[in-house]
């Protein structure tokens, strides 16, 4: 087919997509460098894992790419520790076997979701080792390691001490009943597991669990307190974080301030361990002092090295890794996470840095997430209620759609809830009527009444920028503008929801020009210079689409580049003439397809859990008891049919 698209720089998208040979940063350009919280390798994630920091995550990186910057996400799965440990010893397999069992199916769960990274490592590589155990050393060089011994729980039966993942109890914060050994998934407090009340062994809850003394290294986070305070004070203003539990921006005019809200930081840190008493792990390395025999046979705690996976992962990707973690000057880290993450990415690990000595390419910007829930409840895997992982496909709903809802829906600055019914409207009333109305109805129109072939006329507009002075034109040109600017604005600030808001006032100002124009058979009879002219204005908007909507659904913006038969565009300033006339389209498809809404009910259904079950299997009950009074002759009832998804019959303006 032929083509006919303007030639000039920074049209198309030149950076490749995520996965390509490993791309590094460029001096004296914005180079972004993405990373997003390293999921456990013990269990497959849910919607809200997903929403809360990898699909973010993906977004962001494709947006950039649009954008024609150096761009590199890492991600992988977080294998040490005793969330492991614990997982591996109720499969009856060892720590290695549950890692490659899980590490597989969170990757194929976020392939079939469409998550692009450019490098999906773990943490249990030589590599890994190698970083943790260098940096470890230099914080001992450098005087921030300090042995101490201290009281931890101790596990009469099994005959060991229990590390934080192998202990649970009540939180003395909150009075949380199933709080963890090092966190409480109520108050979000971080803990010792020494300190809860009334300690279970997770192994066994009846074994006998006392308090026994047990020396480790610390790292001095009061030493280092008043550096990392500086830093977080700087790196939040000027990255911009979103708001979170450890800071807060105040306004006063044109100047703003950072407080720092944390209440470990304002009460003083305290030296915090980074060795545990687990056999799967990376071992503690020797510093060459007196103490390095209390440390034998003990490996590095989770928390320390579990933010070491991001330039691990990133060495094991690239042997020029150091061009990202060791530059500061030239690369931005964005990293995306739930809000439990918080104090360990911008408190625990940035202070790690500061003590090891390095120039380390430290922390921009932060966006965290808070909650996602799942209709009127919490997502919760012992009790099936929830979609985790693998079972977003059994519906049969396209990955495209499962990530504009999740991501419409994104909790950006207070929980969220989960709804089928919502999610089905997303599709048939946004997508499907209204982003997808406007792509297949001026697509169709060209491919029906011109062949395919983008039609000429003695005024066609000149290659390159719409001019605001357009005489007939010039308020729609002028609103794309602006709301090319704000989509700019918000991606750049990392307003992800308001960014994808941005897109679809783009196609439905496109479907409002379509019918202010009056595009029909009629218009191409009467002023066929018209025609031609709204059809290259619309159809260069969908360009325009395909490039913004890429980020968000990039199976969705394949399809509409294969439709216009057209190469990725990257994200432009202002609307443009780049498709030219003469040239040839390709065969026009819808891209959504209608949700049946009583599917909803299904989905509760199914995904709802032991609760929905019972009241399913009542419904029933209840449904036989009142047929017995009904003729014999009748037929039984069959059970609703499979998803079904038909082609939509209701789209307007179609011609």
């Amino acid at each position: 087919m032929s083509q006919k698209i303007r030639s000039a720089d920074g049209i198309l998208q030149v950076i490749p997509l995520p996965g390509h040979p490993a791309i590094l940063p460029k001096a004296g350009e914005t180079n972004i460098l993405i990373t997003s919280a390293l999921p456990y390798c013990n269990n497959v994630p849910h919607l809200g894992n997903i929403i809360g920091s990898t699909l973010s995550a993906d977004v962001f990186s494709r947006y950039n790419r649009t954008r024609n910057r150096s761009t590199l996400y890492i991600c992988g799965t977080d294998e040490y520790g005793t969330a492991t440990e614990t997982q591996a010893l109720k499969e009856g397999i060892t720590p290695r076997e549950l890692c490659d069992k899980y590490h597989v199916l969170h990757k194929e769960t976020y392939e079939w979701f469409d998550i692009g990274f450019d490098y999906f490592g773990r943490t249990s590589t030589p590599l890994h080792t190698e970083i943790c155990q260098e940096t470890y050393k230099n914080l001992g060089k450098n005087g921030y390691l300090e042995p101490q011994s201290k009281e931890q729980t101790y596990c009469e039966d099994c005959g060991r001490f229990l590390a934080d993942r192998f202990v649970e109890g009540t939180c003395p914060h909150c009075g949380y009943e199933d709080a963890r050994g090092d966190q409480c998934d109520s108050c979000s407090r971080t803990l010792d597991a020494i300190e809860l009340i009334r300690p279970r062994c997770l192994v066994n809850k009846s074994h006998h669990v006392v308090p026994r003394s047990s020396t480790h290294m610390y790292v001095k986070l009061d030493t280092l307190q008043p550096q990392t305070e500086a830093w977080i004070k700087q790196a939040a203003k000027k990255g911009k974080w979103s708001a979170n539990s450890v800071v807060q921006t105040t306004h006063s005019g044109s100047n703003s301030d950072v407080e720092i809200i944390d209440a470990r930081m304002k009460g003083g840190l305290i030296p915090a361990p980074l060795t545990r008493d687990l056999v799967w792990g990376v071992p503690v390395p020797e510093l060459g002092r007196e103490d390095d025999a209390l440390m034998m046979e003990k490996v590095l705690y989770v928390w320390y090295d579990a933010p070491i996976g991001y330039p691990s992962i990133t060495a094991n990707y690239t042997p020029d890794w150091k061009k990202w973690w060791f530059n500061p000057k030239d690369v931005n880290l964005y990293q995306f996470m739930g809000k439990d993450n918080v104090y360990f990415h911008t408190v625990y690990f940035p202070s790690i840095q500061i003590g090891d000595g390095r120039d380390w390419t430290m922390l921009h910007h932060l966006s965290t997430t808070e909650y996602l829930n799942y209709e009127g409840g919490k997502f919760s895997k012992s009790r099936n209620r929830g979609v985790f992982g693998p079972q977003a496909r059994e519906t049969g709903i396209p990955a495209s759609v499962w990530r504009y809802y999740l991501l419409s829906t994104r909790p950006e600055s207070a929980d969220a809830m989960f709804s089928w019914a919502d999610c089905i409207a997303a599709n048939n009333n946004v997508l499907l009527n209204n982003f997808g109305n406007f792509v297949n109805r001026v697509l169709k129109f060209i491919s029906s009444q011109y062949q395919g072939i983008v039609p000429k006329n003695p005024d066609s507009d000149s290659p390159g920028p719409l001019s605001l002075n357009d005489p007939t034109d010039s308020v729609f040109i002028s609103q794309v503008n602006h709301l090319l600017q704000d989509y700019i604005l918000l991606m750049d600030s990392v307003k992800l929801r308001q960014g994808l808001q941005t897109i679809m006032s783009l196609s439905q100002l496109g479907n409002s020009y379509l019918q202010s124009s009056g595009l029909n058979k009629a218009l191409m009879s009467s002023d066929p210079t018209r025609t031609a002219q709204v059809l290259s204005r619309a159809l260069n908007l969908i360009y325009v689409l395909s490039a913004l909507v890429e980020p968000y659904m990039p199976a969705t913006a394949d399809a509409m580049l294969i439709q216009l038969n057209a190469p990725k565009r990257a994200v432009p300033e202002v609307l443009s003439t780049d498709i030219l006339a003469g040239h040839e389209i390709g065969k026009p498809a819808h891209l959504f397809k209608k949700i049946e809404e009583g599917m909803a009910e299904k989905f509760r259904e199914q995904f709802g859990g032991d609760e929905a079950k019972v009241v399913s299997t009542t419904k029933s009950a209840s449904a036989t008891g009142s047929s017995k009074s009904k003729s014999k002759s009748k037929s039984k009832k069959q059970d609703p049919p499979a998803p079904v998804y038909t082609a939509p019959s209701d789209v307007k303006g179609g011609v």
